[in-house]
């Protein structure tokens, strides 16, 4: 193990995680036809509780690989998951919570939500791409793409409970 290591698996991991799945909570909710304020509700208890398991995920996966001696260095890896998860995570909700204050907005929530959310997958991998001397266009598309069918997934599953089951 290096003396050094960087904490980009944890910001990555955390990051993309709150991307997919506040997204994929967010895409559902606007399949279902659900409010901006259920929408708000249901995806910021999903950011707040899944970047606190995310991030004491991570402690105790880092934590049960390293020594005693090491643990302020585990303690720090689900700091940085929870971290990038909720910083990162927030990214679809914060049109949806626009609109909540400014109700005229609302009209434009999904379409800047879809819009900022793969801006941000495409930054995370064009970002560790560069890091890791990877191709930055390549990593960048990979990311979008998972977001793309996480996201569409979730539509699909709230648009057609919705319509099955009158829900």
């Amino acid at each position: 193990m290096r003396s050094r290591k960087s904490y980009l698996p944890e910001f990555v991991y955390g990051s993309m995680d709150g991307l997919v799945t506040t997204f994929a909570i967010v895409t559902g909710a606007v399949g279902a036809g659900l409010s901006v304020g259920v929408i708000l509700v249901i995806g910021l208890a999903n950011v707040l509780a899944d970047a606190f398991s995310m991030g004491t995920s991570s402690y105790l996966s880092a934590l049960s690989e390293n020594s005693v001696h090491e643990r302020r260095r585990p303690l720090r890896e689900g700091m940085v998951t929870f971290a990038s998860f909720v910083g990162v995570g927030l990214v679809p909700l914060i049109p949806f919570a626009t609109a909540f204050i400014f109700e005229g907005f609302s009209t434009y929530a999904t379409f800047v939500s879809v819009i900022a959310t793969m801006l941000s997958f495409g930054a995370i991998g064009y970002t560790s791409g560069a890091i890791l001397g990877k191709n930055r266009f390549f990593t960048a598309v990979r990311n979008i793409l998972i977001g793309g069918v996480a996201a569409g997934i979730a539509f699909g599953v709230g648009y057609g409970l919705t319509r099955v089951f009158g829900i």
